[in-house]
Protein backbone atom coordinates (compact mmCIF):
# COMPACT_ATOMS: atom_id res chain seq x y z
CA UNK A 1 0.00 0.00 0.00
CA UNK A 2 2.88 2.31 0.57
CA UNK A 3 4.35 1.89 -2.34
CA UNK A 4 1.22 2.86 -4.17
CA UNK A 5 0.81 6.15 -2.41
CA UNK A 6 4.40 6.94 -3.03
CA UNK A 7 3.69 6.59 -6.85
CA UNK A 8 0.56 8.13 -6.89
CA UNK A 9 2.28 11.51 -4.90
CA UNK A 10 5.48 11.30 -7.27
CA UNK A 11 2.75 10.78 -10.75
CA UNK A 12 1.30 14.69 -9.24
CA UNK A 13 4.13 15.56 -8.45
CA UNK A 14 6.09 15.22 -12.01
CA UNK A 15 2.90 16.33 -13.63
CA UNK A 16 3.18 19.95 -11.66
CA UNK A 17 6.79 20.16 -11.83
CA UNK A 18 6.96 19.50 -15.39
CA UNK A 19 3.88 21.82 -16.32
CA UNK A 20 5.77 24.50 -14.72
CA UNK A 21 9.27 23.67 -16.10
CA UNK A 22 8.23 23.69 -19.68
CA UNK A 23 6.33 26.90 -19.32
CA UNK A 24 9.48 28.73 -17.90
CA UNK A 25 12.38 27.02 -19.11
CA UNK A 26 11.84 26.07 -22.58
CA UNK A 27 11.83 28.76 -25.49
CA UNK A 28 11.20 25.72 -28.21
CA UNK A 29 8.22 27.56 -29.66
CA UNK A 30 6.46 23.99 -30.69
CA UNK A 31 5.85 23.67 -26.89
CA UNK A 32 4.10 26.72 -26.43
CA UNK A 33 0.76 25.85 -24.94
CA UNK A 34 1.43 22.53 -24.31
CA UNK A 35 -1.09 20.76 -21.29
CA UNK A 36 0.76 17.81 -18.72
CA UNK A 37 -2.43 15.74 -18.65
CA UNK A 38 -1.18 12.95 -16.76
CA UNK A 39 2.06 11.23 -15.81
CA UNK A 40 2.59 7.57 -15.13
CA UNK A 41 5.61 6.11 -13.26
CA UNK A 42 7.05 2.87 -13.89
CA UNK A 43 6.70 0.32 -10.58
CA UNK A 44 10.42 0.76 -10.52
CA UNK A 45 10.48 4.64 -10.63
CA UNK A 46 12.98 4.33 -13.28
CA UNK A 47 11.19 6.06 -16.00
CA UNK A 48 7.97 8.21 -16.38
CA UNK A 49 5.48 8.18 -19.44
CA UNK A 50 4.19 11.96 -19.66
CA UNK A 51 1.02 12.32 -21.39
CA UNK A 52 0.55 16.23 -23.23
CA UNK A 53 -2.36 17.45 -25.15
CA UNK A 54 -2.10 20.93 -27.38
CA UNK A 55 -5.35 22.52 -28.75
CA UNK A 56 -4.99 22.61 -32.28
CA UNK A 57 -4.17 19.70 -34.61
CA UNK A 58 -2.69 16.57 -34.61
CA UNK A 59 0.44 17.77 -36.67
CA UNK A 60 1.11 20.08 -33.82
CA UNK A 61 0.58 18.04 -31.08
CA UNK A 62 3.01 15.53 -32.65
CA UNK A 63 5.51 18.41 -33.39
CA UNK A 64 5.31 19.34 -29.34
CA UNK A 65 5.72 15.94 -28.20
CA UNK A 66 9.12 15.67 -30.65
CA UNK A 67 9.98 18.70 -28.63
CA UNK A 68 9.38 17.89 -25.87
CA UNK A 69 11.24 14.26 -25.99
CA UNK A 70 14.56 16.77 -27.34
CA UNK A 71 14.24 18.58 -23.87
CA UNK A 72 13.64 15.65 -21.56
CA UNK A 73 17.38 15.82 -20.52
CA UNK A 74 17.46 18.66 -19.38
CA UNK A 75 13.90 18.66 -17.82
CA UNK A 76 14.92 15.31 -15.94
CA UNK A 77 17.44 17.28 -14.85
CA UNK A 78 16.02 20.44 -13.41
CA UNK A 79 13.49 17.82 -11.71
CA UNK A 80 15.74 16.14 -10.26
CA UNK A 81 17.13 19.52 -8.29
CA UNK A 82 13.77 21.08 -7.54
CA UNK A 83 12.21 17.49 -6.39
CA UNK A 84 15.60 16.10 -4.34
CA UNK A 85 14.98 12.40 -5.81
CA UNK A 86 17.69 10.13 -5.32
CA UNK A 87 16.39 8.63 -9.15
CA UNK A 88 14.96 10.93 -11.41
CA UNK A 89 12.93 8.75 -13.78
CA UNK A 90 13.55 8.99 -17.39
CA UNK A 91 11.23 10.59 -19.53
CA UNK A 92 9.11 9.74 -22.44
CA UNK A 93 6.38 12.51 -23.37
CA UNK A 94 3.56 11.18 -25.17
CA UNK A 95 0.17 12.47 -27.24
CA UNK A 96 -2.81 12.28 -24.56
CA UNK A 97 -4.72 10.54 -26.79
CA UNK A 98 -7.89 10.35 -24.82
CA UNK A 99 -8.09 14.44 -24.59
CA UNK A 100 -8.55 14.20 -28.48
CA UNK A 101 -10.67 11.30 -28.70
CA UNK A 102 -13.03 12.63 -25.74
CA UNK A 103 -12.75 16.16 -27.85
CA UNK A 104 -13.77 14.11 -30.77
CA UNK A 105 -16.85 12.48 -29.13
CA UNK A 106 -17.80 15.36 -28.18
CA UNK A 107 -18.24 17.13 -31.46
CA UNK A 108 -20.15 13.49 -32.76
CA UNK A 109 -22.32 14.03 -29.79
CA UNK A 110 -22.92 17.41 -30.57
CA UNK A 111 -23.55 16.90 -34.18
CA UNK A 112 -26.25 14.42 -33.40
CA UNK A 113 -28.38 16.50 -30.43
CA UNK A 114 -28.29 19.24 -33.26
CA UNK A 115 -29.51 17.28 -36.04
CA UNK A 116 -32.43 15.85 -33.92
CA UNK A 117 -33.64 18.25 -32.49
CA UNK A 118 -33.39 20.14 -36.26
CA UNK A 119 -35.22 16.66 -37.21
CA UNK A 120 -37.70 17.19 -34.75
CA UNK A 121 -38.84 21.00 -35.43
CA UNK A 122 -39.37 19.81 -38.72
CA UNK A 123 -41.78 16.77 -37.73
CA UNK A 124 -43.34 19.46 -35.53
CA UNK A 125 -43.96 21.66 -38.38
CA UNK A 126 -45.36 19.10 -40.66
CA UNK A 127 -47.75 17.02 -37.81
CA UNK A 128 -49.77 19.98 -36.66
CA UNK A 129 -47.21 20.51 -33.58
CA UNK A 130 -48.19 17.33 -32.34
CA UNK A 131 -44.75 15.25 -30.61
CA UNK A 132 -44.73 11.80 -31.95
CA UNK A 133 -44.35 10.03 -28.82
CA UNK A 134 -47.85 11.81 -27.69
CA UNK A 135 -51.05 10.00 -28.27
CA UNK A 136 -53.76 12.47 -30.09
CA UNK A 137 -56.80 13.10 -28.45
CA UNK A 138 -58.40 10.61 -30.78
CA UNK A 139 -56.11 7.59 -29.37
CA UNK A 140 -57.56 8.34 -25.55
CA UNK A 141 -60.65 6.04 -26.58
Amino acid sequence: MKEYSRKVRLNTQLRTELAALIRTHLSDPRVLGVTVTEADVSPDMRSAKISVSLLGDDARLAEAVMGLNHAAGRLRRALGVNLRLRYTPMLRFVPDVAMRQSDRMNVLIRDAVRRDAERAAENAGTSGDRVPSEPSPDDAG
